[in-house]
């Protein structure tokens, strides 16, 4: 999570690569976060909705009851980097199409936590793996990847 203005994630976002995105506060009082992500198109910011325990993109009235819902911000943002995996089309018609590829990170992850993202891309058996106990609660606490 990031604390920063419109303009400063605008400002971060402008070089970096399409796909590439912030959580960061919101400016706008009636939510709490937004995600700033870099569109073919330049910077754009998409608010994050909190209602009744779930959190959702924000959206017009007539398409938000078919976003998907979840538990969790890391959950959405996980559910749309992996969507965006599988997305093979090509914008068209000059049509902007929103990717989330990968998180800019303004430090560097540690690397105990590269390795357990990592670790966890590649299987779900964690259990199964030949490695002490506490270990493997470690990488069970953060399943998520990205």
């Amino acid at each position: 999570l990031q604390h920063m203005s419109v303009a400063e994630a605008k400002e971060r976002l402008q070089d970096a690569p399409e796909g590439t995105f912030l959580v960061r506060d919101s400016s706008h009082s009636e939510y709490l976060l937004t995600i700033s992500v870099k569109t073919s198109a330049g910077p754009t910011n998409l608010r994050i909705e909190y209602q009744d325990g779930k959190f959702r993109l924000d959206s017009i009235t007539c398409v938000r009851s078919r976003l998907k819902q979840f538990n969790s911000v890391v959950h959405l943002i996980e559910y749309y980097v992996l969507m965006c995996k599988d997305r093979t089309e090509t914008p068209s018609n000059g049509t902007v199409h929103l990717y989330l590829n990968k998180p800019l990170y303004t430090t560097a992850p540690s690397l105990q936590h590269r390795c357990r993202i990592t670790i966890n891309k590649c299987t779900d058996q964690i259990w199964e793996l030949p490695l002490p106990t506490r270990l493997k609660e470690y990488l069970k606490e953060y399943r998520y990847q990205v």
